[in-house]
C-alpha cells in the first residue's frame, strides 16, 4: 500500500494504543474534545488505568483554528453567533473587535478549562489500516502517523476510532482559467487578503458567489474600483425559515452519502441579505457580471468579448477539504467525494469525518463533535 508522503512503516515509533484520536482543534474538533471528556475519556498522558483516552492533535502553533488568520475586517459582529463552543458561552467582548483577536484566546481558555490537552504543532501525514504482524496487537486499530518536524521519527497512534477535524482553511480552491499565468498584476485567494487599503486606487476584480465575496466586494469597493464576477447568477435568500435550512442540510448530506464532493450549504439555500449586502447595495457596487472566458496580461475578457482592466484578482472561490492524510485509506469515490453519513465515512467506520459536508457550518460542527462521541460510546 502506497504510504502517503512516503512514509515506510519500519521509520515509524511503535504504535502507543488509544481510544480516540481527534485530528484539528478547531470548532469541531474542540466540541468532539469536549464531548470525550464529559463522557468519561482522559488524555493520554493523564489516564488512569482503566480510563477510555484521547489524543488531540493539530498543526496549528497555537489555539484558535482558522481564525487565527482572519482578515482584520471580519469583527465579532459579522461573524455573530456561529462561533460558541459547547459548554462555554463566548464572553461579552466588544462587536466591532476582530474576530481573530477575540476568538483564539477564548479556544486557548477553554481548552485549559476542559483539559483538553492539545498537542501542537503535530502535522498529520497518514491514517492507514494496519499491517498484520508488526503493528501489535491492536491490529484492529486504524493507525495515524504523526510528522512531528525536525529529526525526530514520526510517531504512530494505534486508535480505537479517528474523528477527523481537519476543516478547509489550509486548501484554498483557485479554479482555472486560461491565460492564468499571463497575468501581470496580482492574484491572491482569500485565504491570503489582509484588508482594503492594499488595493487603494486600484481595479480588483472580485470572483467568487459566497459570503466573503460579498463581504470583501462591500469592503474593497470603498477603496478601489471593483468587479464583481460569478460563474452563475446570485440567489438571495428570500424565506430564511428554519425548514428551508433543514431542507438544505438533508440535501447537502444526501449528496455527501453519494460520495459526491461537499456542497456547501449555501449553494443550495441562497444567500442571505446581510447588512454589509443592503450597504453594498445602497452604494451601488453590488452589481453581478458573468464570469470572465480568460485571463489576459493586464485584464479579463468578458463573454461578450469586452476586455475589463484589472490590476488585481481576488479569488473568493471557497475551500475543499483538507483530508490528503486520508490518502491510504482508499475512500475517494470517483466523483471525488468521501461517502459519509451522519458524520461517519460508510467505507471505513473507524473513520468519523465532522466539519465535512452539512457539518462544515460551526453551527453543524459543534453538533457532529457530539454526535461522533455518541457513536462511539454506544460501541466501546
Amino acid at each position: 500500500m502506497a504510504h502517503h508522503g512516503g512514509v515506510t512503516p519500519d521509520q515509524e515509533s511503535p504504535t502507543r494504543p488509544v481510544d480516540v484520536v481527534v485530528i484539528g482543534a478547531g470548532q469541531a474538533g474542540l466540541s468532539a474534545g469536549y464531548h470525550l471528556r464529559r463522557r468519561g475519556f482522559a488524555p493520554v498522558g493523564r489516564a488512569e488505568a482503566g480510563e477510555r483516552t484521547f489524543v488531540m492533535l493539530d498543526a496549528e502553533d497555537a489555539p484558535g483554528g482558522a481564525w487565527r488568520h482572519r482578515w482584520e475586517s471580519l469583527t465579532m459582529s459579522t461573524v455573530n453567533g456561529i462561533f460558541e463552543l459547547p459548554g462555554r458561552p463566548v464572553p461579552d467582548v466588544d462587536r466591532t473587535a476582530p474576530s481573530r483577536d477575540v476568538l483564539p484566546p477564548y479556544f486557548a481558555d477553554y481548552e485549559n478549562r476542559f483539559g483538553l490537552d492539545v498537542r501542537r504543532p503535530v502535522r498529520v501525514r497518514s491514517v492507514r489500516r494496519p499491517t498484520p504482524g508488526r503493528d501489535g496487537p491492536e491490529s484492529d486499530h486504524l493507525v495515524v502517523v504523526t510528522d512531528p518536524g525536525g529529526d525526530t521519527r514520526p510517531e504512530a497512534w494505534a486508535a480505537r476510532y479517528v474523528i477527523n477535524a481537519t476543516g478547509t482553511w489550509t486548501r484554498p480552491f483557485w479554479p482555472y482559467y486560461p491565460g492564468q499565468e499571463t497575468f501581470r498584476g496580482r492574484q491572491l485567494h482569500v485565504h491570503d487578503y489582509v484588508d482594503a487599503e492594499e488595493f487603494a486606487g486600484q481595479r480588483v476584480v472580485i470572483v467568487g458567489a459566497g459570503i466573503s465575496a460579498t463581504q470583501l466586494l462591500e469592503e474593497i469597493s470603498r477603496v478601489a474600483d471593483t468587479l464583481w464576477v460569478t460563474r452563475r447568477e446570485i440567489e438571495w435568500e428570500t424565506d430564511p425559515a428554519p425548514e428551508n435550512f433543514s431542507a438544505a442540510i438533508d440535501r447537502v448530506a444526501d449528496r455527501t452519502a453519494q460520495g459526491l464532493p461537499p456542497q456547501s450549504i449555501i449553494r443550495v439555500t441562497g444567500m442571505y441579505r446581510a447588512p454589509w449586502i443592503e450597504r453594498a447595495d445602497e452604494r451601488g457596487v453590488l452589481v453581478r457580471h458573468p464570469m470572465f472566458t480568460r485571463i489576459e496580461p493586464d485584464g479579463v475578457r468578458m463573454p461578450d468579448g469586452r476586455h475589463e482592466p484589472a490590476d488585481v484578482i481576488l479569488w473568493a472561490t471557497g475551500f475543499r477539504p483538507a483530508v490528503a492524510h486520508l490518502a491510504p485509506l482508499g475512500l475517494r469515490t470517483p466523483e471525488g467525494g468521501i461517502r459519509v453519513a451522519e458524520g461517519r465515512a460508510l467505507d471505513e467506520p473507524r473513520l468519523f469525518l465532522i466539519g465535512y459536508g452539512p457539518s462544515q457550518s460551526t453551527v453543524g460542527a459543534n453538533r457532529a463533535g457530539r454526535d461522533a462521541v455518541r457513536a462511539i460510546v454506544a460501541e466501546l
